[in-house]
Parts: C-alpha cells; sequence; structure tokens
C-alpha cells in the first residue's frame, strides 16, 4: 500500500503554522498603520510650515522646527551713547522744521524717545548754543501771533505760553514787553466787533455777554470796561456803538 501522493510531486509543507495551500489573510491593522504614520507627517509639516513663517510667536512646547537653531537670534545689544546721539539730533531737526519749539518741549520729546538722560540734556544745549531753541523769543513770537491772529489778553497768553513748557523766565519777559494801550486798544476792537451782533438787546444784558466774551479771551477787568463803555455807548450808535431801546 503506498502512503505517499501518486502524482510524483513532492508534499508541501505549510509556512507560519498554516495548513493548505490557501492565500494567507491580509493583516488588517497594516493599513490603519500606514495611514496614521501619514496623517502625523502631515500634521507636523503643517505646523512647522505655520510656526516657521511666524516670527514673533513661539511654538507649542513639543513642537521645534528642525529648520531653526533657538540659539540663533541673539539678543540685539544695547544702543550705545555714540548711536543715541546720532538719533537725537535726527529727532530735534525733524521737529525744529515744522515749528518752533521750547527746550521744555525739545527734553519731553526726547525723553519719550527712550534716550539717555545725558543725550537729552547734551542735546538740548546744543541746540540752545546755536540758537535753534531760544525759549525768549520764541515767546514774543507766539504772543505776538496770537494777539494777532485770536485777540488774545494777558492772561489768556500766560496761560498759553505756559502749556508750551517755556522757561518761567521767557514768560514773563515776554508779557512785560506788551504795551498797555496796545492791549486796550486790541480789546476796544474786539469789543466793537462783537457788539454788531447784539443789536436788539437791552443794554444790561449786552454789558454782560460782552464782558464775558472778552474775559474769555483774557483781557483783565480794567481792560474789560473801558472797551465795553466804548463799544456799548449810551443813548445812540455814535464811535460805532449799538443803539439800544
Amino acid at each position: 500500500m503506498t502512503t505517499g501522493r501518486d502524482d510524483g510531486l513532492a508534499p508541501v509543507t505549510p509556512l507560519f503554522g498554516r495548513h493548505g495551500g490557501g492565500p494567507a489573510p491580509e493583516d488588517e491593522s497594516a493599513p490603519a498603520a500606514v495611514a496614521g504614520a501619514e496623517e502625523r507627517e502631515t500634521t507636523l509639516a503643517r505646523i512647522s510650515s505655520h510656526w516657521s513663517g511666524s516670527r514673533d510667536t513661539v511654538p507649542p512646547e513639543g513642537i521645534v522646527d528642525a529648520g531653526s537653531d533657538p540659539e540663533a537670534e541673539a539678543e540685539p545689544e544695547p544702543e550705545g551713547l555714540d548711536a543715541q546721539r546720532r538719533r537725537a539730533e535726527n529727532v530735534s531737526m525733524h521737529a525744529l522744521a515744522r515749528r518752533g519749539v521750547s527746550s521744555g518741549e525739545m527734553e519731553r520729546l526726547l525723553r519719550d524717545r527712550e534716550l539717555d538722560e545725558s543725550v537729552v540734556a547734551d542735546e538740548v544745549a546744543r541746540l540752545e548754543g546755536v540758537g535753534l531753541l531760544d525759549d525768549v523769543q520764541l515767546a514774543r513770537d507766539l504772543v505776538e501771533s496770537w494777539q494777532r491772529r485770536k485777540g488774545l489778553g494777558r492772561q489768556a497768553l500766560a496761560s498759553e505760553l505756559r502749556q508750551r513748557r517755556l522757561a518761567p523766565d521767557a514768560v514773563e519777559t515776554a508779557l512785560d514787553e506788551i504795551d498797555g494801550d496796545d492791549e486796550q486798544g486790541r480789546a476796544d476792537e474786539w469789543a466793537r466787533k462783537r457788539a454788531s451782533s447784539l443789536r436788539g438787546l437791552d443794554r444790561e444784558t449786552a454789558e454782560r455777554r460782552l464782558s464775558g466774551y472778552l474775559q474769555r479771551r483774557g483781557y483783565r477787568g480794567d481792560v474789560v470796561r473801558r472797551a465795553v463803555d466804548r463799544a456799548l455807548p449810551r443813548g445812540g450808535s455814535r464811535g460805532g456803538g449799538v443803539r439800544f431801546e
């Protein structure tokens, strides 16, 4: 009796412990593993691209851009005094090109640029030395301009000059140079212009409104009284006044 195969072929030995000649079943976990790896690579690439495009934001912990060196970007060196002096001169020249500036205004401007105190003091002294900063002359120019354009009296002028951070002695000098007769003349002129809009009012109301108008412009009480009396004469319209009923 023959126990072997009679087809003349050698018996087949199954591999990996499987019997039979059927194909091996597919490993269902392999595609999932591949897909998971690809997803992780895609996510890491997207995050790396995002953070590499932002200079001001640090990537989340554990995510490092392989193309960057954490120690490559060193902090900038502090600005030296020579560089600060050049920057101070540039700032001051731009400011003076626009309008007149007081020494106090220039000091504040330079301090706002975070310059060293010694640099600020040196730049202001330099500008004063060459005449580009002159508080007395600036105060005089401002007084003349505000009197002409705005009709301001002494009190209003003093307030405006202090707001420009002018030196107190410069303010005092400019105000002392105001001629009393000229100030009265300006008050009279502004009172006459204003009185033309008060026609039809009773005299008491007109006086009160005109006095308030001149006081808001900074004229002293004695100057205001004279200007009102001249702009609102009693009993007629002579002298440019307003006739009241």
